[in-house]
Parts: structure tokens; C-alpha cells; sequence
């Protein structure tokens, strides 16, 4: 924890450049974890409000209402997450709401976001103080603000599906709890970044499908730093100095999610480093494994990583490429300078990233939707910035964005400008 600690604040300091419903009268938190604990039925539909509570002892300036909710997880079985809803203490404006998906990258369920906001001591709080950049000017506007832990309740790290399940059925669980005062037909902006952006972007693909009756009500979606095909993203971090630590836990991630057991296709220091990192966050692997190589974690056999069939087959279901369509508005910003951060941005077949996410990939995903049919793209590309500063620029551009959608005003589009980029296969 004490390099947690330390690992986390640096990294802030960069972004700085049992079942029915539960009482809704403040709670005092005598045993802060044990309302993330639910062992009733599941036969609700998703989005079903399992309990609720609301806090009076947070650190954030605003009333705090959590709601453990009925979801779905990566395998598509009924399971149970939390959300948290932060309402302004002042001048809340019912049909103002933004879902944010918070960045917080974990493979311990004690990191997500809800645990921060109940004031639970440990967890990685560095990552949602980074993420109150975003919230708290939200607040300030009088946006409530739905905060969920998209990881689900098992820290599902990287499972772009499962995330945007997650986020989807806690805006249906925030808008039908009434003491967060939202109105059933609220229009809802989505928001995030990095990690985050894996639940914003999943969520709006998913949305027509899984949630229509959210996608009624969607006014867009800004995301940032997007993770769209895993296996060339592992590619481009293999031997990186900074984000090479990601490959092991994309490792834990994938296998967990989907109960793929990759342990014998690892070598022993593959297995030692797996073992080590079951729990961690992301802040305890960056730069923490320079020229970390996905031949160094695997047998010789499986040097060529597409030749392990179970993995290549679970990172295609998390291939954002392969996924429906957005019928919202989208407005995505992708960092381009990744040698800044340590990575390599002259891999053949990969191109230009911002250290962790594939600038050409983010291109062709909106290039998809725009031929697909969403026409309200815009795609915004800092070719000088890697994927810390990037955030930096984006992120008060993303939230005029989202303001502007709030307001109804048209959402602007430039998508026969965007250039080529590379193909959605797959493939390490």
C-alpha cells in the first residue's frame, strides 16, 4: 500500500497537469463494506433497485446516495454491482445527468469508486481524486452525477462489455431510486476517460440493444484515451518502459472475466509475475516493469500469443470493432505521442498511440460509425500529447461538449475528415 500511495499521487499529480430497498435516511457508517455485499435473488430485471442508502459523512460536496443494482456480467449472468449518485448540494437541475465512468483500472475489487465515496479507508483513492477533475466541475454546473464501479463487483479489469452493462443498468437503477430526484425520462450525457472510456464508449454501442429504453434518452457520449482492439494495444505496450506492466494485468483481466485459466501457457516467471499482480492497481505496474515482453511471461511455445486460442478468443469479445453501432453522438479525443510515455510509435501494423491506446484504431472506430450510420462524430486527435496530458486538454472540451448536448443544441460532426486507419483484426 505505501507504494500504492505514492505511485497514485504522482499519477494524480499528472492529471493535475437484502433484497426490496433499503432506508434512504442518512447512514452512519458503522460497517462502511457491507452494504457492497448482497446475497438475495437476482430474478429482477437489469437495473433493479436491490438497496439503497444514503451518506452523511462523505468527502464530496454533494448528497451521496448508493444503490446496489442487478446487472450482468462478462458471461452474461445475472449479478449485482454499485453505483453511486452524487446530486449538487445546490441547484440540481433534474434533466441535467451525466454517467461518468471513472478511470480507477483495477484488479481489486476494493479500488472501485463507490468504496472512495463511503469514505472506506484503503483502495486506490489517488484515481477518483483525479477523477473528481471531471465530477466536481459537473456538480458546480448542476449536473447529478452517476459514478459506478464498471469494473463490476469482482474487478473485472478490461472487460469492455461487462462495463457497459454496468454502466447502462445503473442509470436505470439511479433514475428509478427518488431520492436522487431524477426524473424518469432525465436526457443523460456519458462520460469518460482511459479506463473510464471503456464504459462510455461500450456503453453507447450496447445501449440500442441491451437498454433501449436508456438509449431514448442518451444526449452523446465523450470519450478519450480509447481502448478499441485489445490485441493490437498489447502489441504496441510489449517492452515498453512505462506501460508494459498492463500486458500481465490485461492477463488476470481477460481470464477472470471470462473463466479462462491461462496459467499453462505461462512460464514460470509469467506465473510468478501473474501471482503477484492478482490484486493490484494500475498504479503499481506503471513503469514498474520496463521491457516487460509478452515472450519473457510466456512458454516458448506460445512466443506467438495468437496461437494461444483462449486468450485471442476472449480479447475478440472485448474488440470494440466487432460491437454495435452508437445511435447517441460521440465526441472522442486520442493522444498520438506515446514516446513521450515510454512506448514505441513505429511498430509495423500498429502506428502512432499515446503510450497505451492506438491512435489508428480510435480513427477507424469512428471512421466505422460514421459509414455505419452515426453521423454525429467527431473525432479530435493531439498528435504532440501522450495519454496523461492528453486527458488534461480533453477533458474541458469533452465537458462543454457534453453541456452542449444537454442543452439540445446539434451535435457538430467531422466525419469525412477523419484520416484512415488500421484495420479491426483481432491479431497480437
Amino acid at each position: 500500500m505505501a507504494r500504492r500511495a505514492v505511485i497514485g499521487a504522482v499519477l494524480t499529480g499528472a492529471v493535475l497537469v437484502s433484497g426490496g430497498m433499503a432506508a434512504t435516511t442518512p447512514t452512519a457508517l458503522a460497517d462502511p463494506t457491507s452494504f457492497f455485499t448482497y446475497g438475495g435473488s437476482l430474478v429482477g430485471a437489469p437495473g433493479s433497485v436491490l438497496k439503497t442508502r444514503v451518506l452523511s459523512n462523505s468527502s464530496v460536496n454533494a448528497k451521496v446516495v448508493q444503490i446496489v443494482y442487478r446487472t450482468t456480467d462478462a458471461l452474461k449472468r445475472p449479478t449485482y454491482n454499485t453505483t453511486t449518485v452524487l446530486v449538487p448540494r445546490s441547484g440540481a437541475d433534474s434533466n441535467k445527468v451525466v454517467s461518468y465512468q471513472s478511470f480507477y483500472d483495477s484488479l481489486d475489487p476494493a479500488d472501485g469508486p463507490s468504496r472512495f465515496f463511503a469514505n472506506v479507508p484503503g483502495g486506490m483513492s489517488q484515481a477518483v481524486e483525479a477523477d473528481k477533475q471531471a465530477i466536481d466541475p459537473l456538480l458546480d454546473k448542476g449536473y447529478t452525477v452517476i459514478v459506478s464501479d464498471i469494473e463490476g463487483r469482482t474487478a473485472d479489469f478490461a472487460a469492455g462489455p461487462e462495463y457497459g452493462m454496468a454502466t447502462l443498468d445503473s442509470i436505470r437503477a439511479a433514475v428509478s431510486t427518488p431520492v436522487t430526484g431524477l426524473r424518469k425520462d432525465a436526457r443523460i450525457g456519458l462520460l469518460g476517460y482511459s479506463g473510464g472510456a471503456i464504459g462510455t464508449v461500450w456503453a453507447a454501442a450496447l445501449a440500442p440493444g441491451y437498454a433501449p429504453d436508456v438509449n431514448r434518452r442518451l444526449t452523446g457520449a465523450a470519450a478519450g484515451g480509447i481502448l478499441v482492439n485489445p490485441a493490437r494495444n498489447l502489441r504496441y505496450v510489449n517492452g515498453s518502459l512505462v506501460w508494459a506492466g498492463v500486458i500481465p494485468m490485461a492477463v488476470i483481466g481477460v481470464g477472470r472475466s471470462y473463466e479462462v485459466d491461462l496459467m499453462p501457457y505461462l512460464s514460470p516467471y509469467g506465473k510468478q509475475i501473474v501471482n503477484k499482480l492478482r490484486y493490484v492497481h494500475i498504479s503499481e505496474v506503471l513503469a514498474q516493469y520496463p521491457g516487460l515482453t509478452w515472450q519473457q511471461l510466456a512458454l516458448p511455445q506460445y512466443a506467438d500469443p495468437n496461437k494461444v486460442k483462449p486468450l485471442m478468443e476472449s480479447v475478440a469479445k472485448i474488440n470494440l470493432g466487432a460491437a454495435g453501432t452508437p445511435t447517441a453522438p460521440l465526441y472522442f479525443g486520442q493522444g498520438a505521442n506515446g514516446t513521450l510515455e515510454g512506448s514505441n510509435n513505429a511498430i509495423p501494423g500498429v502506428g502512432p498511440g499515446d503510450g497505451v491506446m492506438v491512435a489508428g484504431d480510435v480513427r477507424t472506430l469512428a471512421r466505422q460509425y460514421c459509414t455505419q450510420g452515426n453521423r454525429a462524430v467527431k473525432y479530435v486527435q493531439y498528435d504532440a500529447l501522450s495519454h496523461v496530458p492528453t486527458m488534461v486538454a480533453w477533458l474541458p472540451t469533452a465537458i462543454d461538449w457534453i453541456a452542449d448536448r444537454t442543452a439540445g443544441r446539434p451535435a457538430p460532426t467531422n466525419c469525412g475528415q477523419i484520416a484512415p486507419g488500421n484495420p479491426l483484426i483481432p491479431r497480437f
